[in-house]
C-alpha cells in the first residue's frame, strides 16, 4: 500500500496589505516622518488617557499601518520591554510582544481586513460582516490585569455596510482597555457615526528626505539597492510622499516606463508610430495587467500636471518647460478634454475587456491632434 507523504506543504495565503517582495508594515523597523503622531500615542499610553478609538487617516502608503502596528506593539508589550512613553513607541525588537505581533499570534491583537479565498485565489471585494463578527469572541476574552486588547482595521473604508454596522456596535460600547485603530485613505466613505466615535489623526505625505529614508529601509530589507542620483529624485517626485508608491514604481520598472512616456510627450506633435506600436504590444498582453495600468496612471498624472502648470504657471522646472510648449493657454481646454476622454475610455476598456492596444494607439493619436 502506498504511504502518504510524511509532510504536506501548507499554502500560506497572501496579505492584501503587503506589497509583494517587501516587508509588511508590522515588520518595519523605523517609522519615518510621523514623529508627532508617534509621540501623541506614546503620551496617551504613558498618561493612561488613551482614547478607545482612533481613525488614522491619510494618503495611501505613507505609514498609517506602520504606526498602527507600532502602537499595538507598545500597548501589548510588558513594561520592561518598552522605553518610557514620553516621546516614542519604541519597544525592544526581541521582545515577546514584537515577535508575536509580527507573527499575528498575539492573543491581545485582532486584525480585520479583506480575506483571501484559497479556492478562488483572490481577495474578497470588501471586508465582510463575518470578519467583524470575530470581534465578539475576541472582546469576550479577558486578558491579564491591566492588559490591553488592540483591534486594527485596515482598511476601514473597505468595510461593507453590514460590517460597518457590526463594528459600530463595538465602538459604541467598548470594553475597558480596548484600543481600536482604524486605518483609512478615504475617511469620507466611513459611516458618520463611526467617525464621530473616533479621534481622527491625519497623517501627512512624507517630505522627500523622510520618504527616501523610508524607501531605503524597505529596499535594504528586501535585498534591493536604493536608486541613486536622478533616478532617486524622479522616483521621489513621482511617489508624491508615498513610500508604497516609491517601492511599487521601483520594483515594477516604473521609472523606465515614465521616461518612455515623458519622451513621447516631449516629442509631440511628432510621433514615432513604429515605436508606439512596439510599446503598445508590450502593454496589451495577457500578463501585462500591472504595466498597462501603470502606463495610464503615469501618463494621466503627467498630462494633469502639465494642464495644472499651464493654468497656474507653477510647477517643477522640467514640467514647466514641457507645459510651455504643449499646454499653452489656447490648448488647455482641448488637453483637458482629451484627459477626460482617455480616462473614460480606459475605464470602459477595462470594464468591458476591450482591446488594449487599440486604446493605447487611440490615446496617442488624441494627444498628437491636441498638440498640433
Amino acid at each position: 500500500m502506498a504511504r502518504a507523504p510524511a509532510t504536506q506543504e501548507i499554502e500560506v495565503p497572501p496579505e492584501i496589505d503587503r506589497l509583494e517582495g517587501f516587508p509588511h508594515p508590522r515588520e518595519t523597523a523605523v517609522l519615518f516622518g510621523h514623529g508627532a503622531a508617534e509621540q501623541e500615542f506614546a503620551s496617551a499610553l504613558s498618561s493612561g488617557r488613551m482614547h478607545h478609538a482612533w481613525l488614522l487617516s491619510g494618503a495611501p502608503g505613507i505609514g498609517k499601518a506602520t504606526l498602527a502596528y507600532k502602537t499595538a506593539m507598545a500597548a501589548l508589550a510588558a513594561s520592561e520591554e518598552r522605553d518610557a512613553f514620553a516621546l516614542s513607541l519604541s519597544v525592544n525588537p526581541a521582545s515577546i510582544a514584537v515577535r508575536q505581533v509580527r507573527a499575528l499570534s498575539h492573543p491581545g491583537l485582532l486584525v480585520i481586513r479583506r480575506s483571501y479565498n484559497l479556492k478562488d485565489k483572490r481577495f474578497s471585494q470588501s471586508i465582510s460582516v463575518d470578519e467583524v463578527r470575530r470581534l465578539r469572541s475576541f472582546l469576550g476574552h479577558r486578558g491579564g490585569d491591566g492588559a490591553w486588547r488592540v483591534v486594527i482595521v485596515d482598511s476601514a473604508d473597505e468595510l461593507n455596510v453590514n460590517a460597518a454596522n457590526a463594528l459600530l456596535k463595538s465602538l459604541e460600547e467598548p470594553p475597558e482597555r480596548t484600543l481600536f485603530l482604524l486605518v483609512t485613505s478615504e475617511p469620507g466613505r466611513l459611516l458618520a457615526t463611526i467617525r464621530s466615535r473616533c479621534r481622527t489623526l491625519d497623517l501627512k505625505r512624507l517630505v522627500a528626505a523622510d520618504l527616501e529614508q523610508a524607501a531605503r529601509q524597505a529596499l535594504v530589507a528586501a535585498g534591493r539597492k536604493m536608486p541613486q542620483g536622478d533616478a532617486a529624485s524622479v522616483l521621489t517626485r513621482l511617489a508624491d510622499g508615498s513610500v508604497r508608491r516609491f517601492l511599487s514604481l521601483e520594483a515594477s520598472g516604473g521609472l523606465a516606463l515614465y521616461q518612455e512616456i515623458y519622451a513621447l510627450l516631449a516629442a509631440l506633435p511628432e510621433v514615432n508610430w513604429s515605436k508606439i506600436h512596439v510599446l503598445a504590444d508590450t502593454l496589451s498582453g495577457n500578463a501585462a495587467d500591472v504595466r498597462f495600468a501603470l502606463f495610464f496612471e503615469l501618463l494621466m498624472e503627467l498630462v494633469a500636471r502639465l494642464i495644472r502648470v499651464g493654468a497656474t504657471g507653477q510647477g517643477e522646472a522640467e514640467d514647466t518647460r514641457l507645459a510651455q510648449r504643449l499646454a499653452a493657454a489656447d490648448r488647455l481646454a482641448t488637453l483637458a478634454e482629451v484627459w477626460e476622454t482617455v480616462a473614460r475610455e480606459k475605464a470602459e476598456t477595462v470594464a468591458l475587456n476591450l482591446d488594449r492596444k487599440t486604446l493605447i494607439l487611440r490615446t496617442v493619436s488624441r494627444l498628437e491632434a491636441a498638440t498640433r
